[in-house]
């Protein structure tokens, strides 16, 4: 069974995400959040970065 995909709130517009699983992670790769919707999804892992200005919209 496949686990869903993780979603996090952040504080900046700009984060990075590696997977957070050491060696069995992805590259590491910077994300831009817009600031028209709030949120964005790595393209390696599938994981949503939320703002938290739009963390009760989301």
């Amino acid at each position: 069974m496949q686990q869903p995909p993780e979603t996090k709130i952040v504080e900046s517009f700009r984060i990075a995400c590696d997977g957070g699983e050491g060696a069995l992670g992805h590259p590491r790769v910077w994300l831009q959040i817009p600031r028209d919707t709030g949120w964005v999804e790595c393209g390696y892992c599938d994981c949503k970065y939320i703002h938290k200005d739009f963390a009760e919209k989301a």
